[in-house]
């Protein structure tokens, strides 16, 4: 990958390392040490009896951490939505990470929890999850998905389009729920504050997917209040992910109150959900807000906003994901191969290639994503060197971490730990190349235990149905015809 004026070869905020073994504070789980022998260990579980165990590539994630995360952000929301006299209700977005136990973790902390496809809602359900606390969000929710979410009783659905709202009321009007028992929606709503984040990650400008604009979500109101299968019960936004500090939601709120203020001369409208999109430490450089000062500020924001316009406070709902499980994660591999490339005439660069890549971590291809790494099976004395971690696919931009001062004695056979990689590696993971993804572990105490079993090549063949079944008439058919070339022959 070449340098351009806003990506160049070494990053201005990358420096060289005073120790190469270092783990960076807030990027690591709070778990992560070194050993007595030098060797990353997480939730008291060594990498390399990890790796004999389990394999590589090995999602590794901290159960302790993603509670401990959980509770934390929580308690931050309900103490400042506690100080005006409000409620808090704070979902997870699971498609940061889900898997049953995990939605377990989760909910068993006091979550609520948030899907967005028929698929997500079903592990939500698997999980146990009460239907009451969870939320289906989506901009192309089928009629399937619809009637399945209505049938269990689910506790609310943003709705995105006046297609969807005909749609879903001709459900919930099909299956009996009106008047009282009438479906509780909220409208998602653009307040066209553009997060300063990734134009892909940035969802709150008009010219995109998802939701009503500002003055578009008053006649979606309007249509909602005269079906008597649907009932609206608040407004939803978000302004995109991975974001620092709260002046982009302060401003966002703004918007939503006014049209808040206005929206209720046609009745209650009890909730307002801000969404999430709470960021996280990727690199030692980064320094994300601490929770309980955006639930402050957050809060505070749209307090100071119904106030001016003598409206009153409605209970508010949030939707970390990211922020509740991302730095409890931890993506272990082997180095394959360490080759040192020349890439000017003062800089060298060592590519080190993993047994993963994009197929188990596709965010900095997709986003240019920026991730730190350590060698996890030792620790090392070898000054550090510029290094650049790829993964094994036929892409030139299947990079895991783009710029890092690894150990100069890296070498095959170490193993290379990827931080902060809770959020959206295991969900964006894909068999690129056919290569199965990775296993799921959970680490807790010094044990560790599997919870998504990695995937198999014999996995993917198995939904080839050009391959034919042992035994089978086209098998057997191969099988004589192989015969009768090799007589012929």
């Amino acid at each position: 990958m070449s340098a351009t004026p806003d990506r160049p070869l070494v990053p201005a905020w990358l420096a060289v390392p005073d120790d190469a073994n270092a783990l960076a504070d807030a990027v690591w789980p709070e778990s992560a040490e070194r050993d007595a022998h030098g060797e990353l260990a997480v939730g008291g579980v060594a990498a390399s009896v990890l790796r004999e165990r389990f394999g590589t590539p090995l999602y590794v994630l901290d159960e302790d951490g993603v509670r401990t995360r959980a509770r934390e952000v929580k308690a931050a929301f309900d103490a400042a939505t506690a100080r005006h006299g409000i409620r808090a209700r704070v979902y997870y977005a699971s498609k940061a990470f889900l898997s049953t136990e995990v939605l377990r973790w989760v909910t068993a902390e006091g979550l609520a929890v948030d899907v967005a496809t028929g698929g997500e809602l079903a592990v939500a359900l698997a999980a146990g999850a009460d239907p009451a606390r969870l939320g289906l969000h989506g901009n192309n929710k089928s009629v399937a998905e619809l009637e399945r979410a209505v049938e269990i009783g689910i506790g609310s659905i943003v709705v995105d389009s006046m297609i969807e709202i005909e749609r879903l009321a001709a459900v919930a009007e099909r299956l009996g729920r009106t008047g009282e028992d009438a479906q509780s929606v909220l409208i998602r709503v653009n307040t066209g504050v553009h997060a300063e984040t990734h134009d892909f990650l940035a969802t709150a400008h008009e010219d995109q997917k998802f939701g009503f604009s500002l003055s578009a979500a008053v006649g979606a109101a309007e249509r909602i209040r005269e079906l008597p299968s649907l009932a609206l019960v608040g407004l939803h936004c978000h302004i995109g992910s991975q974001i620092f500090g709260t002046s982009g939601f302060a401003e966002s709120a703004s918007r939503l109150v006014d049209l808040y203020a206005d929206l209720l001369a046609g009745g209650d409208l009890p909730v307002l959900n801000l969404g999430g999109g709470f960021g996280i430490a990727y690199t030692s450089v980064d320094t994300p807000t601490p929770i309980h000062d955006l639930a402050e500020g957050i809060v505070d924001a749209v307090a100071r906003e119904c106030e001016v316009r003598g409206v009153p406070l409605p209970n508010l709902a949030f939707e970390p994901g990211r922020a509740i499980v991302g730095r409890a994660g931890v993506t272990l591999y082997e180095v394959g191969t360490v080759k040192p490339v020349t890439v000017s005439e003062d800089l060298q660069r060592v590519y080190v290639s993993v047994d993963g890549g994009m197929s188990d971590n596709a965010r900095p291809a997709l986003y240019g994503a920026q991730y730190s790494a350590r060698i996890a099976s030792r620790s090392s004395d070898a000054a550090p060197v510029l290094a650049r971690v790829v993964g094994r696919h036929c892409e030139s931009g299947d990079i895991v971490v783009d710029a890092e001062y690894l150990p100069g004695d890296i070498t095959p056979g170490d193993l290379l730990a990827v931080p902060a990689t809770g959020a959206y590696c295991f969900s964006l993971a894909n068999n690129y190349n056919y290569v199965p993804r990775p296993p799921v572990v959970a680490v807790s105490g010094g044990s560790a235990r599997l919870i998504v079993r990695g995937e198999t090549v014999e996995d993917l063949l198995a939904r080839d149905l050009g391959i034919p079944a042992p035994g089978s008439a086209s098998s057997s058919a191969s099988a004589s015809v192989s015969t009768h070339e090799e007589e012929s022959a």
